[in-house]
């Protein structure tokens, strides 16, 4: 460990905090995912572009933040920046570095009891995968494998997006959801099946903990016209069911999270039959919205009706999958217009969540980035000096994030957005019912508090968020809740059953 806590403070440049030195993470952890763009997390090689070696340098970092697991944007060959257009799905991008840097990270991450998922990135392929370039041949098998037009397709159709759906090769016509570079495969096809189930595999072996599914909607829902057809929801929910009977049979403890992107918990619920988890749209917005408004608003009726429903699927509660904002939207402290107090309140509310809350790097510094995409995508800062060792230099910086923002500058300030993010991770270890309590609404009649009960057979508390700018009283009247446990600010008081929170602070009562 001293060889790689060495190499670690070598590319940070400065002396890790004490927290840093802590023993390994308990198992049970925080429950929470750390989401990382490796082109733009910490580069050890000097090309400016980050690799494995460097998440893998960074790993003490996310173990003093207190995170669980991280989720890798793609790590296999592609020729865009994202790689969302994957060329080799059983490679490792050269950029990045190789199989056995990517061994080792995984070695190096469960010593920590940090699992590790990959994107998986299965519904379309790049064009210029051996794959595609095959499948031009009619004649050659893999022509199966994508989607082609026939002689009565409507070739305006709109895809998902409202876009065009179908692209020229000649005289054909292919299907690309996303784009013309990236075509769909066909799971018609029982070869492809086939294939992917053997590549969910294929990672499980090498020791990955799981996938989050990009597009995971997108495998059947690929044309406008089909977004409420229940035939589609169908084949989605089949293919998803073989996919995870495949990866049972190497790992049933596997963590599977897709991406499905709807409005409303009823039209997420399905997907956590096949998967663990999809990630939650609707609620994102409404934290966002509740963190800059500095009212609950529909936040707590929103909350326990969409545990009643995923419960009625799963079985169980604390199976959701919040989060802010990724690498796809303007990122959190962009949408609250750079107001500090307003992302307090918004990272408050969601590492008090139950479930598995999802944070994108740099929103525990409150990195700002609005699209294009690349823009939400740039380098994590870890000095002052964008310039420092370590650095990535893959694109400029464009959002104006001046020296604060970096870990080097916030990471020994006790009142610091790091230090708060660190803190609210940490009440996450102590109090089970956190990460996997049913949540209820918690009456209450002021709109500026956000309030929210949680059972589990070990606890049971209330959470309380002051979302605005004065101090404000919560009579709690005959609750049973009488204990002051945990609280962001120190003149946080409980007096005579009525609980006084300062401005933007949490509590939690036993």
């Amino acid at each position: 460990m001293i060889r790689y806590l060495l190499l670690a403070l070598l590319i940070l440049g400065t002396t890790l905090p004490a927290a840093a030195a802590r023993p390994s993470l308990d198992p049970a952890g925080s429950g929470v995912w750390y989401e990382i763009f490796v082109r733009s997390w910490a580069d050890t090689d000097g090309d400016g572009i980050g690799d494995l070696n460097g998440v893998t340098a960074k790993l003490d970092y996310l173990q003093s933040l207190g995170v669980s697991g991280i989720w890798l944007m793609p790590i296999n060959p592609s020729p865009s920046y994202h790689g969302y257009d994957v060329t080799d799905y059983y490679g490792i991008n050269p950029q990045y570095g190789t199989m056995v840097d990517f061994e080792r990270l995984l070695r190096e991450a469960h010593r920590r009891h940090i699992k590790v998922i990959i994107d998986l990135v299965i519904n379309h392929t790049s064009d210029r995968h051996p794959w595609f370039i095959a499948a031009r041949d009619p004649a050659d098998p893999h022509h199966d494998w994508y989607g082609w037009a026939g002689p009565h397709t409507d070739l305006h159709a709109e895809d998902a997006a409202g876009a065009q759906a179908w692209h020229a090769l000649g005289k054909a016509h292919y299907l690309g959801d996303f784009s013309a570079n990236m075509p769909d495969l066909d799971y018609d096809t029982p070869a492809v099946r086939r294939e992917m189930v053997k590549l969910g595999r294929y990672w499980l072996k090498k020791g990955v903990d799981g996938f989050r599914l990009d597009a995971a909607q997108h495998i059947y829902y690929d044309f406008k016209a089909d977004m409420d057809n229940p035939l589609t929801l169908q084949k989605n929910l089949a293919w998803w069911s073989e996919f995870r009977r495949g990866l049972d049979a190497v790992n049933p403890a596997a963590y599977v999270v897709g991406e499905v992107t709807r409005d409303s918990a009823d039209a997420l619920a399905p997907y956590f039959k096949p998967l663990n988890a999809v990630f939650d749209f609707p609620l994102a917005v409404q934290l966002i919205d509740s963190a800059r408004d500095e009212r609950a608003g529909e936040l707590g009726a929103l909350l326990a009706r969409t545990d009643t429903v995923y419960r009625k699927v799963a079985g169980k509660s604390g199976v959701d999958a919040p989060f802010l904002s990724n690498h796809d939207q303007d990122r959190v402290m962009s949408q609250l217009d750079g107001n500090a107090q307003h992302m307090r309140m918004a990272a408050a509310m969601l590492l008090t969540l139950p479930g598995h809350p999802f944070v994108y790097y740099g929103e525990e510094l409150g990195m700002r980035g609005r699209k294009p995409d690349p823009d939400l995508r740039e380098p994590m800062r870890w000095h002052r000096d964008p310039q420092g060792t370590g650095e990535t230099h893959w694109k400029a910086f464009s959002a104006g994030d001046g020296p604060a923002v970096s870990v080097e500058a916030q990471r020994h300030d006790d009142d610091s957005l790091l230090h708060y993010y660190t803190t609210l991770i940490g009440w996450r270890r102590q109090v089970a019912a956190l990460r996997d309590g049913a949540i209820r609404e918690y009456p209450q009649t002021n709109p500026h508090i956000a309030a929210w009960q949680l059972d589990d057979d070990a606890s049971h508390v209330l959470v309380l968020h002051n979302l605005s700018g004065q101090t404000q009283q919560v009579p709690l009247g005959t609750s049973r809740f009488r204990t002051l446990r945990l609280h962001s600010k120190p003149d946080t008081t409980l007096q005579r059953q009525r609980l006084s929170l300062p401005p933007y602070s949490s509590a939690i009562l036993d």
